[in-house]
């Protein structure tokens, strides 16, 4: 496990974040996917938060509220170097107490085919898959989370 820190994202960390987009593009990310990325940074979104290690952008995530009370996961990334070290499941245990924090009974979750089986590890189920649904050859797997209480 890396040392860990969380933070707000903020305006300067645009470029570590891209950077970290490209390093799993195309494996993880459909390429037309950025452009999609860069406009939702570009909003600042509240909510979504950076993982720091030694003072560098690590990760990205964030949980967001939705109008019919069940929050999502979007636009969690990770660098390649830090896979494999705990920070996905640092994130997914951060990302589940803001859910539980908002009462909710799930999580939702628009992943990948080449990354639903990570958030399969911690219990999320498959309920959708749409063939292509992130670009050529990216299908779009549909999930949900249940929230412990």
């Amino acid at each position: 496990m890396i040392d860990l820190a969380f933070r707000d994202y903020g305006k300067d960390d645009e470029s570590a974040c891209l950077a970290i987009f490209d390093g799993n593009c195309p494996e993880f990310f459909a390429p037309n996917e950025r452009e999609d990325y860069r406009a939702f940074l570009g909003a600042s979104p509240k909510g979504y938060e950076v993982c720091l290690s030694a003072g560098d952008v690590v990760g990205a995530f964030g949980v967001f509220p939705q109008l019919d009370g069940a929050p999502s996961l979007n636009w969690i990334l990770l660098h390649p170097n830090a896979q494999g070290l705990g920070l996905g499941s640092a994130i997914m245990a951060r990302s589940s107490a803001s859910a539980r924090a908002l009462e909710a009974a799930f999580l939702r979750i628009a992943a990948s085919h080449k990354s639903a089986p990570f958030f399969e590890k911690f219990g999320a189920q498959r309920k959708r898959f749409t063939k292509h649904g992130w670009g050529r050859d990216m299908h779009r797997v549909d999930m949900e989370l249940p929230i412990e209480r």
